[in-house]
């Protein structure tokens, strides 16, 4: 099982913010976005950290499909 991160960029885009704007105000680090970028599992903390600076649930941000 795989993971998409394809609504959180909608979300991105929907606010009218950046993967810059994102990594600030989520206090990501540059190798935690690229493994977002790439669709690559992070750690539950980075999803929460996301959460909570976007207001939204991990549901909204993410989904898992069959590789």
């Amino acid at each position: 099982m795989a993971v998409r991160y394809n609504k959180l960029w909608k979300i991105l885009i929907d606010k009218k913010m950046k993967k810059k704007d994102l990594q600030e105000l989520a206090g990501l680090n540059r190798y935690q976005m690229l493994k977002l970028a790439r669709d690559e599992n992070v750690t539950t903390e980075v999803i929460g950290n996301i959460c909570q600076a976007l207001g939204c649930t991990p549901d909204e941000i993410l989904e898992f499909y069959d590789d």
